[in-house]
Parts: C-alpha cells; structure tokens; sequence
C-alpha cells in the first residue's frame, strides 16, 4: 500500500506538469496570450533550461507587447556568459520589432561572433534568422560556419534563403551544384525548384533554369542535365521536347528502361498531345525486345486511333487486335490485350456477347487473386453494359470479399453500388456506399458521397423515386456510350421536375455529356445554371470546376477560368477540387507555385 502512496504523490506533479504544458500551447494557439503567459512563466520557473518553454514565454510577451519584461527576462541570462547565442536574437528581434534598430544590430552581431568561438552554432543560429525573417543575417551565420569548418554544409539552407530573397539563378545554381557533389537527392531539389516554375514556358523564372541547364550540358555532357531539361519540359507541358531529351537519356544508358519514356506517353495523351503521345509508343514499338512493354505500347497507339472514330477506324482497329491476339493468344502475361480487346468490342463495337466470352475464358488462365480481380472487374463492368445486372453484381461481390482492405476491393464495392443504382434498388447502394464513405481513395470516396446524397435527397422528396428511377436509367444510357437518348431522358426530368431536388444533379451529369459531344456552349450554359441557381449546393463546386477546365482548357478564355477557380478556393474549402483549383489559379495567375 505505502508503494501505491509513493507512485501517486509521485504521479501529481507530472500530471500537473503535462497540464500546464497543454494549457500553455493551447492558449497560445488561440491568441489568448494574457492566460498563456501565466502557464508558460510558471514553466519557466520550474524548467529554466527548456528553450522551447522561453521561446514561448518571450513570445506571449512580445504579443502583448511586454518588451521590457523581454529585456528584463533576457538580460541576466546573457549577462551571466553562458547564454546559448540564439537569445542574443530574441533580444534583438525584441529591439526590431519596436523599430529599435541599432540596438538590434549589435544583438545580432554578437550572436555571429559566437559561431567565431564554435562553428556547430551555425546552424542554430541561422535557422533562428531565418525563423524571423532576418535572411541577409541568416547567409552570413551559415557562410561564416561553412568557412570556419569546411565539413559542416548549409548551402541546402542557403539555397532556400536566395529563393526566398527572389535570387532566383543564385538559388539554381546552389541547388544543382547540391546535386553535382552528391550532397542531396535529385528529387528534393526538384521538389524546391518546382515553388519557382510555371506551366509557362516564357515565364522569367523557367527561361532563367533553361539557360543554367543549357550552359551546363554544353560544358559537360552529363546525363542529369538531360534529365533535368525533361523534367523542365514536363512541367511546361512541351512533351515534344521533353521526348528529344529522353531518347538521348535512353540512347546513352547502358541497359536502359523504356519506363521512363511509357511514362511520359502516358502523360501527354492525357494531356490531350495525341500526334506526341503517337511518337513516343511508336519510338517504344520500335525499340523494346519485352513482350509485355511492346504490348503495352500497341494498345496506346490503338486508343490514339481510337480518340476519333468511324467505320473505318473500327475496322483498322479490329484488324490491328485480331493480330494481337494471333500473335499474343491469351495468357496471364497479357491480361491487359484480353481486357482492351473485350472493352472494344462493348463500348466501341456495341458486341459485348463476344467481350463476355473472351474474359469468361480468361478467368480460366492460372491467376493470382489480383490477376482474377481486374478480369472480374472488367467482366462486371461489360455485364452491367448487358444489363446482366446480377451476374456483374456476383463477380463485384466476389472482387470485394477477396480483396476487402485493397483499393481493387473499395472500387469494387463502389461499382456493386453503382449497378444496385442502375438496377433501382437504392437502399443496398446506399448500404454499400456509407462503407465507402471512409474509403483510402479520395476519389473513390468522393464519388461514394455523391452518388449517396443523390439518392437519399430524391427519396426523402418522392417517395415513389420516380425522378430517381428516370436519372438512373439516363446514367446507364451514358455509361452504354448512347449519350443522345441519355441527354433526352435527362431533358425530360428537366421539363417535368422543375424545382426538385434532382434538377441541378440532371443539370451536372446533361452538361458532362454535352462535353462528351465537345457542345461545349451547351455544357457553359448548364454549369452556368447551376452556380446561378444552386450556389450553396453541394454541386455547386463540380459545376465551379468543371467551368474553370471548360475555359481554360476548351474555350480559351482563361480570365473566365480563373474566376471560377478562385469561387473553389475562397468558398469551398472542402470541396475535393480545391487543391487543384488553387493549383490551376495561381498559374493562371502567373505566381511562383510554393
């Protein structure tokens, strides 16, 4: 009993402690500074050598503007010799901040003489320059330390001072010289440079990195500047050029990967550069001895072919994967030609009975878990094009049982949800889509939220659902590629349920698919009656978005877009678009990205 007695009194004054350590960080936090300087000057007290507890104490002082009790605090400290340098800063920055400047300096000053005595003070002492933005101070502590010691290295630091000074070439050159002597990664120093790069070529900034990698290539022949200017042209969206750059890299690396240039394939078809994206899986065809890299290719090329249909085209692709196949056949290594074929011949050719078969078959290969999960997905989802509504619904069910903590296994669900929409029964797609509410992908959990507040809106207003029934039977028509009749059901839930909750959803998804059509005027209109009409809605962020591309990127009038952006970032923070609006904004803009 005397040993619990002894643990409790023990516990009491770290408990009370731990307390006022909370207390004092929590009034800070929320501006209180008349509560948290009595916790932190008790802390103080009790803790004297406890930076982090002075630091806030002769903040909460300087918040309230107590400069005397900062001197009053500071003094005998520094006053007693030993004092660590970097409260020589604080005395200063207390002397700057009521425009006492010479008193300031000396401060300063004398925090650099101490590097003199031990060079590891450097970093300490320029980081607290830095925390005040005193950068000119913050250089000549780490090039002071650097000097002093030549093992020690601040030019990382230094690097990000030039850039925030707007030293932009300097900040360039110190960053590359980093990677040059091994001294940090490639990829942080990329992550740094892409604060200060545009998506505009002719930006200040990006002509100056242009020139330093220029100059650079021409006096040494290194594959990094090549590298390098790829990624440069990446980020400006020249693919052309960044192709020029990696078959160099390919060309002159022993042993070298494709992946690199399948990659930026992959990057410039979804960026609408189909004539570039062509070169590169070209360039691929002609160059890969690997079967499944060559395959990979070949079907890009065939989707670039297939991005403006006819007849014609069809017939060419039909051609081009019946000799695929013949050369391939099917097998577990070529999952993907089976699964591109069969998605063909449903959503291209309107034949899914062939597509059912073909993966049917596939299922019968030897397969991993995974293996079997993308061909029963793929299968569902041609099913569902079938209206075959149950037998998709086994092979989703079964994806989503195998696989129940992996990605594959969330969209699984998500699509057992979507086609229990399709197929009228809402209360087990609402079941199915609360799950996925919390689901790892953002995206995946996004659609789930929506799809959910569609249904449970337009059932608690009608009863019957017959709003409901009539949209979901417009979304099956979209997802079966017949987006004429789709945008007729859609027009006739317009027309006869004016003023329910469904409309501003018929206005999205009819909108979409006028883009589908590239009706783009037609598509403004909707998006634009929807931001007019339902601006505190839960669309209303879609239709912001879907504006701002719509201008941006199909009417060029980039002011437009830019308004629309800035609605996302000022009025909807949450909304799952905005880091992407604040992205596109400020390029729009013509700011540094940091």
């Amino acid at each position: 009993m005397r040993i619990v007695y002894f643990l409790l009194i023990c516990c009491i004054p770290m408990t009370a402690k731990a307390q006022d350590d909370f207390l004092a960080k929590q009034y800070f936090n929320d501006g209180d500074f008349e509560k948290a300087v009595i916790f932190y000057e008790k802390l103080v007290e009790r803790h004297p050598r406890r930076t982090d507890y002075s630091e806030g104490l002769i903040a909460c002082y300087q918040q309230l503007e107590r400069y005397t009790d900062v001197e009053t605090f500071l003094f005998p400290q520094i006053q007693a010799g030993n004092a660590y340098p970097t409260l020589y800063i604080e005395l200063g920055y207390n002397y700057t901040i009521q425009d006492r400047n010479e008193e300031a300096i000396k401060y300063y000053e004398e925090a650099l003489k101490k590097i003199e005595k031990n060079p590891n003070f450097g970093y300490g002492i320029g980081f607290r320059f830095q925390k005040y933005a005193l950068l000119d101070y913050a250089l000549k502590a780490y090039t002071k330390a650097m000097e002093l010691n030549p093992k020690l290295d601040y030019n990382y630091q230094m690097a990000r001072i030039y850039g925030e000074q707007g030293n932009i070439e300097k900040m360039y050159a110190s960053y590359l010289k980093l990677i040059i002597e091994g001294k940090t990664s490639k990829s942080n120093v990329l992550s740094s440079i892409d604060d200060f790069i545009t998506s505009d070529a002719d930006n200040e900034n990006n002509i100056k990195l242009k020139k330093i990698l220029l100059q650079n290539a021409q006096k040494n022949p290194d594959l990094l500047w090549n590298d390098l200017l790829s990624w440069l042209f990446v980020q400006q969206k020249q693919y052309r050029s960044a192709f020029r750059q990696e078959k160099a890299i390919y060309r002159r690396m022993e042993g070298g990967s494709l992946q690199r240039l399948e990659n930026l394939g992959n990057m410039a078809l979804k960026d609408d550069e189909p004539e570039t994206a062509k070169e590169i899986f070209e360039y691929i065809v002609a160059n890969t001895n690997d079967e499944v890299t060559g395959l990979n290719a070949k079907l890009n090329l065939i989707d670039i072919q297939l991005i403006d249909t006819s007849k014609k085209t069809l017939g060419q692709v039909q051609k081009q994967y019946d000799e695929l196949v013949t050369l391939h056949g099917y097998k577990s290594q070529t999952l993907q030609l089976q699964v591109a074929y069969a998605n063909f011949l449903t959503f291209k050719k309107d034949t899914p009975e062939p597509a059912i078969t073909i993966l049917k078959n596939s299922l019968e290969l030897p397969l991993n878990s995974r293996g079997k999960a993308y061909i029963k997905l793929a299968l569902g989802d041609i099913l569902v094009y079938n209206k075959k509504f149950n037998e998709a619904l086994i092979y989703f069910t079964q994806v989503q049982k195998s696989l129940k903590n992996d990605i594959l296994g969330q969209d699984a669900r998500y699509k057992v949800a979507q086609t229990s929409f399709y197929k009228g029964d809402f209360d087990w797609a609402l079941t199915q889509l609360k799950v996925l509410r919390g689901s790892t992908s953002q995206l995946i959990a996004n659609d789930a939220m929506q799809l959910s507040l569609l249904i449970s809106d337009n059932s608690l207003e009608d009863s019957t659902q017959t709003a409901l029934k009539k949209y979901a039977r417009a979304d099956l028509l979209g997802y079966q590629n017949k987006i004429k009749e789709a945008i007729a059901e859609l027009n006739g839930i317009l027309e006869h349920h004016k003023g329910e909750k469904i409309e501003d959803e018929a206005l999205l998804r009819q909108a979409q698919l006028l883009e589908a059509q590239e009706n783009y005027e037609a598509a403004e209109f909707n998006y634009r009656k929807i931001t007019e009409f339902y601006e505190n809605d839960i669309l209303a962020d879609d239709a912001h978005f879907a504006l701002g591309e719509l201008y941006r990127n199909h009417l060029g009038q980039p002011e437009k877009a830019k308004i629309h952006y800035e609605k996302i970032i000022y009025n909807y923070q949450d909304s799952y678009y905005f880091p992407q609006a604040r992205k596109h904004f400020r390029r729009l803009r013509g700011d540094s990205i940091n």
